[in-house]
């Protein structure tokens, strides 16, 4: 794929998802991000700001398998995997598929099922694959989970542990439309929804293709060194109960590439790794009791997150 094929197919999807989602660009280009770098995204954020729209908005962009699982607390972990059916006819059981078997998942407002139902979905986010009875099946590729969840009204819910957390390559919040916005929401979708009129604007192949591409966009050692130490900052750090994982590392680089693909770039600038840290490392993070008093433990990371990146020395990038 050529610079200029890549960088008109991804204005295609970005495109399509603004069509739907009014006054959100960044919320629209993360998720850009973490399709391009195989990850999954973590929409939280209030009632009513476009959580589930932006995921259906960028599911319905793509030419793929799109499944969406309500989770609420009567929810098996069969209903997300599958489970083994006895056929009478052939005496045999046979696996039926679950509704984590597409390529874009859409699990809304995750937090509403119990743990144990949750934890259905370790294994498929890491590893693109689901065991039952003893008997491995891969899903499809490509495989992206846009998760939602509010984190406000908490009755009836459960936090997601660590565990399901660090699976999430990015968290970004929506935040509430300026008033032009929400105006002009009001004007459009009296009495028509804009996602009715969503057509797929590229094929499977295409999306593997702009993977492969960004993948493909250099890192020098340089900047690779930049990110680990920002991770192990928050290792160390006295706020801080719980710090970024290796995981979350390998994560920050591989959205940073994506980052800089979407610039025009083929190689990554420290800029691409610090506009990232707090949507990759923020939700992972555990502020220490004292840290956290009179502010949420995400205000709390985020401050922190800045406060690292303003300690550590910013590297001069080279190819």
């Amino acid at each position: 794929m050529t610079p200029d094929a890549f960088q008109s197919t991804t204005d295609r999807i970005e495109n399509t998802i603004r069509g739907v989602i009014d006054g959100k660009d960044e919320a629209v280009r993360a998720s850009l991000i973490v399709l391009l770098a195989e990850g999954h995204l973590l929409v939280e954020d209030v009632p009513g700001v476009g959580k589930t729209m932006l995921a259906r908005a960028l599911a319905a962009s793509i030419d793929a398998d799109v499944r969406r699982i309500q989770f609420t607390p009567d929810l098996l972990p069969g209903d997300v995997t599958g489970v083994s059916v006895y056929n009478p006819a052939t005496r045999e059981f046979a696996f039926s598929r679950g509704a984590v078997f597409a390529n874009v998942v859409i699990a809304d407002e995750i937090n509403r099922s119990s743990p144990k139902t949750q934890s259905a979905l370790l294994e498929a986010m890491e590893e693109r694959q689901v065991s039952v009875d003893g008997t491995t099946h891969l899903l499809p590729s490509p495989f992206l989970v846009v998760a939602t969840q509010n984190p406000l009204e908490m009755d009836g819910t459960y936090a997601l542990p660590e565990a399901q957390l660090d699976r999430f390559m990015m968290r970004i919040s929506m935040g509430y439309p300026d008033m032009d916005s929400e105006a002009l929401m009001l004007r459009q979708r009296d009495t028509h929804n804009p996602l009715t009129d969503v057509r797929p604007v590229v094929t499977l192949d295409e999306v593997a293709g702009l993977v492969a591409y960004a993948h493909r966009v250099h890192v020098s050692p340089l900047v690779e060194r930049y990110a680990v130490t920002l991770a192990h900052a928050t290792r160390s750090h006295p706020d801080l109960r719980l710090g970024a994982s290796p995981r979350a590392t390998l994560q920050l680089v591989r959205a940073a590439k994506a980052t800089a693909a979407l610039a025009g770039r083929d190689f990554v600038i420290p800029d691409d790794v610090s506009s990232l840290a707090n949507a990759v490392f923020g939700h992972r993070l555990i502020p220490a009791r004292h840290a956290a008093t009179g502010r949420t433990s995400t205000d709390a990371a985020a401050r922190i997150v800045e406060q690292i990146i303003g300690q550590v020395h910013v590297p001069v990038a080279d190819r």
